[in-house]
């Protein structure tokens, strides 16, 4: 998420940004919120909504993978 602590406050959010512009074939997408671990239903972080926007888009890279 864009304001995860641990993503957005370590800087790891400008490194994925950089290999995302040296990277000839890259996106990166953040959802909206500051939990951490927002896809496992186990936690009281998960987020259904980001999480089934997570499934959907690996799936979609997955399907693009030869």
């Amino acid at each position: 998420m864009d304001a995860d602590p641990f993503f957005a406050g370590e800087g790891d959010v400008d490194a994925a940004r950089a290999v995302v512009r040296a990277a000839a074939d890259a996106e990166l997408f953040l959802c909206p919120g500051d939990r951490h671990l927002f896809t496992d239903s186990s936690l009281p972080s998960y987020d259904e909504q980001s999480a089934m926007r997570v499934h959907h888009r690996v799936l979609g890279f997955l399907d693009r993978v030869e």
